[in-house]
């Protein structure tokens, strides 16, 4: 998820075990026994910025995992957008484990998607706001090569719509299998909010790892 805060923005956001949306959230995954996965902002270590956090709240309401976005979205494009999410967002620091879902071995951390597979990740969510452009050219390609070289599925909730005169957000939520077929796609910012499905195959994750297995030269290169 892509941050393009304003200085309201800054002061309105509160710590997660304060936030009265968050813990709304927590309340309907008790209620619902339902896990969600969902991006909020947080506080940051100064007064100007904030961090871009995205929390896997599980089915019994805790707040499982809460990673902060490492690498954020800086672009200037010409006769397009002009977007800086370092003025306003604080960098996370660290890469988070893998975390035990009712599914398989989950991560929010796409940025370092060969990182994870290498820990033992099944599923890796790419949480994002695109703009127009970027999505046209990278994010079905991008998505696809990350399921293929991970081997691993790729599930991809994209803001859509138009927020302001001068951003509008791609959309197209993708949900990618690790053979990088897509199973599930949305539309972009002119049509309404939508909700895609697809199965979670664990026979075809486990055939496709170990008909193609994945050989790092970690004896020429560093190891990811």
């Amino acid at each position: 998820m892509t941050l393009m805060a304003r200085v309201e923005s800054v002061r309105l956001v509160k710590p997660v075990h304060q936030s009265e949306f968050v813990l709304g959230l927590r309340e309907e995954a008790r209620r619902e026994t339902l896990p969600i996965h969902v991006g909020v902002h947080e506080p940051g270590l100064d007064t100007h910025r904030i961090k871009n956090t995205v929390l896997w709240i599980d089915e019994r309401g805790e707040v499982a995992q809460q990673y902060q976005k490492i690498h954020l979205f800086d672009v200037d494009i010409k006769g397009g957008p002009v977007l800086k999410e370092s003025q306003w967002v604080e960098p996370g620091m660290k890469i988070l484990p893998p975390f035990d879902t009712p599914f398989l071995e989950c991560s929010p951390v796409p940025s370092c998607s060969l990182a994870l597979r290498r820990q033992g990740t099944d599923i890796i969510t790419y949480p994002s706001a695109f703009t127009v452009p970027t999505g046209t050219a990278h994010w079905e390609v991008l998505l696809r090569a990350r399921a293929i070289e991970t081997q691993s599925y790729i599930i991809a909730a994209a803001q859509a719509g138009k927020h302001n005169e001068k951003r509008v957000s791609y959309g197209h939520s993708m949900i990618v299998d690790p053979w990088g077929v897509v199973l599930a796609e949305l539309g972009d910012a002119t049509e309404e909010p939508d909700i895609a499905t697809a199965e979670i195959n664990h026979d075809l994750l486990r055939k496709v790892r170990l008909e193609v297995p994945l050989l790092r030269r970690t004896d020429v290169y560093p190891e990811i």
